[in-house]
């Protein structure tokens, strides 16, 4: 599945033009930094979402280039301190900007990054906008601090579950397609509507995101990766929930105590498999995009609806 930005070419091009004029600082060495992530950018999605939703409900405006500009910053800045939360020296196949620049300059880079995005908007008087994505931004925190929260535990109910992946993935998703929505319909119907498209469709694309997990083609990050960052993730969950309590016991143990050791990182992931919480996880990611895709089939039909459609299609069928 390609994505469709033959629908937007055109404002691809102009929004690239936005966002690095966004993305410029003052000082030789933040825009040494900055210059670093841009060339290393990856597909974009989000404000594809942004424009694509716009474009569904009129015309591209300069308001809907900013709301996707802001996105992406935003979403650059939880990019950055996820690094750093995470320890993590690689992204998208290079080095991190934590691994380069270290922990303190990174902090400071995300929230250079957040002030950026929301000066983006205040300037223009995009007040609309800026209220749907800082909600998003109220939500990220939230879910991540509830994610270390249970993860001590390692006991966590399904439902819990998916209101973490609610805040801390749809949400963000959810809000480009809002803030896209009402940038060139200024109707708050459709706005929500398109709310609520983009956040079913940000649940699948996390629970996909947690099938990663657990395959064994090359998809961009090392597998069994989650299990060694102790997160609960949807196909574990099910397995603990629905094996022998000495299996159980000793998943948890391992995931707690032994989760750098490879061998048994990869017999957990057996067990997973064995215990059909991959079929289960699928079957669920599958429910949220057919759910989004109602959402969607709301609109009249045309060329950007299909690209949408299509996106939902990419987030759920993409290998890495």
């Amino acid at each position: 599945m390609n994505l469709p930005t033959n629908l937007i070419n055109d404002e691809l091009k102009v929004f690239e033009t936005r966002f690095k004029e966004a993305m410029q600082g003052q000082g030789s060495r933040l825009n040494r930094i900055l210059r670093y992530i841009v060339k290393r950018k990856g597909k974009q999605l989000r404000p594809m979402f942004v424009l694509l939703s716009a474009k569904l409900c009129g015309e591209v405006n300069e308001p809907a280039y900013r709301a996707a500009s802001l996105v992406e910053l935003l979403h650059t800045a939880t990019l950055v301190h996820d690094d750093v939360v995470d320890d993590s020296l690689e992204r998208r196949g290079f080095f991190s900007t934590f691994a380069l620049w270290k922990a303190k300059a990174n902090i400071l880079l995300g929230d250079y990054l957040l002030a950026k995005g929301l000066l983006l908007s205040l300037d223009n008087n995009d007040y609309r906008v800026l209220h749907i994505l800082s909600d998003a931004v109220r939500k990220m925190s939230e879910g991540e601090l509830l994610q270390m929260q249970k993860a001590r535990t390692l006991n966590l109910e399904e439902e819990i579950y998916y209101d973490i992946i609610r805040s801390k993935t749809a949400s963000l998703l959810a809000s480009a397609c809002a803030a896209g929505a009402w940038s060139t319909s200024q109707d708050e119907a459709i706005t929500e509507k398109m709310r609520l498209f983009g956040e079913k469709t940000g649940m699948a694309f996390q629970i996909k995101d947690d099938l990663f997990d657990y395959a064994s083609e090359n998809v961009g990050k090392p597998t069994g990766n989650d299990i060694k960052e102790k997160k609960l993730t949807l196909p574990l969950i099910y397995t603990l929930n629905n094996i022998d309590k000495s299996t159980r016991r000793k998943i948890i143990y391992i995931v707690k105590n032994n989760n750098r050791d490879k061998k048994k990182v990869q017999w957990v992931i057996e067990q997973v498999e064995a215990s059909g919480g991959i079929a289960y996880a699928t079957e669920k990611m599958n429910s949220f995009k057919n759910e989004a895709l109602e959402v969607l089939h709301q609109f009249p039909e045309s060329p950007v609806r299909q690209g949408l459609e299509d996106m939902v299609l990419y987030v759920t069928d993409r290998k890495y």
